[in-house]
């Protein structure tokens, strides 16, 4: 035991011990009993090959979703939150926020930054917080409009030897590798470090609080907090963000719950000890060519791991409001962003077996690598139950005396029912109870009452089922692409309202149509009685380029409630007003 689990009270070491044993015992034992059940419903004389194959895959299936069940649950049990000390009185550290930019629409980045050092005064609090914008930018129109913003941005803000730019002039492992640099060079100016991205927005009132906690735990090293997506406007956009309001804080608390003091970094909304970050967070450079090889993609979980491997605390504190970022508003968007993830999280394969780290670290690094194997676990087994009704291979391989375990005769409804009952009850049952729990705590006020929470959720549920064959395609596509060698680099973010044309829509879409038609075809040919049950998932495959379109429209008023709907945070308000000012003066005009 390191000197550090030693030194957590009893309380936290039972209640994170007790939350990882109930999480692995769930999902081992929801995939075992899913395997089971198509060991059981095997062929009348025999199991054969296929079934065992079957078995396996499904197990390793299910395995992945009850940990999300698991997950969800524990949120729901684990009600009382630690008590999170903190400093209270003055503020002692000196903080920096970085904002690291890549091509991103200066005036909007910028009024950000106006905005939360607009909230920071509005606190009253006096505490040393600067600003250093971090610029990646290869763009060279984008570089100077992001040198005209930055003069005006010190001009409003009064910002000067308090508000920083740098661009630099080779983006060396990418937005990591930048952060890097500027704590090499210029860290020991601060304690503490913010890290946001260009879409992140934070309350002044946060900011401190992150500080104070930072201040009131010596070995804390990283402090994450939960964002709440914001100003999604497209039908696509509003669900994920009635998704992201809704349910994630309750899978968070469960996560936080599991994960303790080895606890999760998601690349921004968080706060670091620098001196921490300095000593521990060194990125190696990865033997080999991209995809596997080179600077680290997915370098925040990387980076968590090696401060919880260097001793200091990694904490998600749930608690925290006042954190905000924006998503993606339509498929491709968030295909093209999930393409980089998985990229890096393929590259965690190169990183797991790394000299001390802790033994969760590396699980989270597996689960990180599975998360994207998952979808073509899936497809095998779709493959699998095809073959295995296109085929009679017989008691040729285990016949029913060597058998341990009762066999009954082969059923492929029964199967598909209780493939069906298992989906049900490990995707759909943790977002009722999340209703039913946001009902019972008054939560579901917020959202527009029991009611519309009730139809905004079947509504998420119905969108994200019909979406969920598309993103797994793209996903797919993403694991082969980077297993044969494809490097996807780093993708600018696509800002705004995300409307695509039916031809855009078309031409990311159209090769999943013709692969839902393949599979539809073979699985009518050679398993005709598995086409009825794999209908949920070709249909949505032959509609995508369909589905890709209509979701990117504007979404209707009042679907997918969220609370900013009705209350609208004031760290927005600020940053509208700072738009509408900086438009109404011409400030636009002069850049152009």
């Amino acid at each position: 035991m390191t000197a550090l689990a030693a030194a957590l009270p009893p309380q936290q070491k039972t209640r994170t011990t007790g939350a990882r044993a109930f999480a692995i015992t769930f999902s081992v034992l929801a995939a075992a009993a899913a395997g089971m059940v198509f060991h059981i419903y095997g062929a009348a004389d025999g199991i054969t090959v296929v079934d065992m194959v079957r078995a396996g895959l499904i197990g390793f299936s299910t395995w992945w979703l009850a940990w999300g069940a698991a997950t969800a649950m524990l949120g729901l049990i684990a009600r009382q939150r630690p008590v999170r000390a903190e400093v209270q009185g003055e503020i002692r550290g000196r903080t920096v926020v970085i904002v690291p930019v890549y091509n991103e629409e200066p005036s909007v980045t910028f009024a950000r930054i106006a905005a939360m050092d607009d909230s920071l005064r509005a606190t009253g609090i006096s505490a040393q917080v600067d600003f250093a914008i971090l610029s990646d930018t290869r763009d060279e129109a984008i570089a100077a409009a992001e040198r005209v913003w930055c003069a005006r941005l010190l001009t409003r803000q009064n910002g000067a030897g308090r508000i920083f730019y740098r661009r630099r002039v080779k983006n060396t492992g990418r937005k990591a590798g930048n952060i890097e640099e500027f704590i090499a060079a210029s860290g020991r100016a601060w304690d503490y470090a913010v890290i946001l991205d260009a879409d992140s927005l934070m309350e002044g009132e946060t900011v401190l609080t992150m500080i104070r906690r930072m201040e009131a735990d010596p070995k804390l090293g990283l402090l994450q907090t939960l964002p709440r997506v914001i100003g999604a406007r497209s039908v696509f956009g509003r669900a994920m963000q009635f998704a992201a309001s809704f349910h994630s804080p309750v899978f968070a608390h469960g996560l936080a719950a599991m994960q303790g003091r080895t606890g999760p970094f998601w690349g921004h909304n968080a706060i670091v000890r620098i001196r921490a970050w300095a000593e521990s967070c060194g990125l190696p450079e990865l033997p080999g060519n991209p995809p596997f090889g080179g600077h680290i993609l997915s370098h925040d979980y990387v980076e968590a791991a090696l401060l919880s491997r260097a001793g200091w605390v990694v904490r998600l504190d749930d608690d925290l409001d006042g954190s905000f970022e924006e998503g993606p508003e339509n498929i491709i968007d968030h295909a093209k962003r999930d393409r980089r993830w998985c990229q890096g999280n393929l590259q965690h394969a190169k990183v797991i077996a790394a000299p001390g780290l802790k033994a969760w670290s590396r699980f989270v690094f597996f689960q990180g690598i599975f998360a994207y194997i998952a979808p073509l676990i899936w497809l095998g087994f779709i493959a699998a139950s095809v073959m295995a009704s296109a085929t009679a291979i017989g008691p040729d391989y285990f016949p029913l005396e060597n058998w341990p375990f009762p066999v009954f005769p082969y059923d492929q409804t029964a199967k598909a029912i209780g493939l069906a009952l298992g989906i049900f009850g490990l995707l759909v049952m943790p977002k009722l109870l999340v209703v039913l729990d946001s009902v019972a705590t008054g939560r579901a006020a917020a959202f527009g009452g029991a009611g519309a929470s009730l139809r905004a959720m079947l509504s998420e549920l119905l969108l994200s089922s019909l979406i969920a064959p598309v993103l797994l395609a793209f996903q797919s596509r993403s694991v082969v692409q980077v297993l044969l060698g494809s490097d996807g680099g780093w993708p600018p973010n696509n800002r705004g309202d995300g409307g695509l044309d039916f031809a855009d829509a078309w031409a990311a879409g159209r090769w999943i149509s013709g692969w839902g038609i393949v599979g539809l075809g073979v699985a009518h040919m050679f398993a005709p009685e598995l086409t009825l049950w794999l209908l949920p998932v070709a249909l949505p495959m032959l509609l995508a380029p369909v589905l890709i379109w209509w979701t990117s429209r504007p979404a209707a008023p009042g679907r997918f409630p969220v609370p900013e709907d009705r209350r609208r945070p004031a760290i927005v308000t600020r940053h509208d007003a700072v738009l509408a000012e900086w438009s109404g003066d011409g400030a636009q005009a002069d850049v152009a």
